[in-house]
């Protein structure tokens, strides 16, 4: 399941380590299907890591480029 949340400051990036500033959006993730993560395990991804990751993307609707977590 993907949730998009916005920062409040004390999350952090759980690819990159990077704190994540206030007002910043971030991604969360649960990866059950990960060999890394256990089931129901949540992971933090800043928007640059979830963009690597496929997570993100830019979509351009009526003119305007938006950001998106959600295909």
């Amino acid at each position: 399941m993907r949730r998009g949340c916005i920062s409040l400051g004390d999350v952090k990036c759980d690819k990159c380590q990077h704190v994540i500033p206030v007002y910043d959006r971030y991604l969360v993730v649960e990866e059950e299907n990960n060999q890394e993560a256990e089931k129901g395990q949540t992971k933090n991804y800043c928007v640059k890591c979830a963009t690597k990751k496929g997570y993100a993307a830019v979509k351009e609707e009526k003119g305007e480029k938006t950001l998106t977590f959600f295909a």
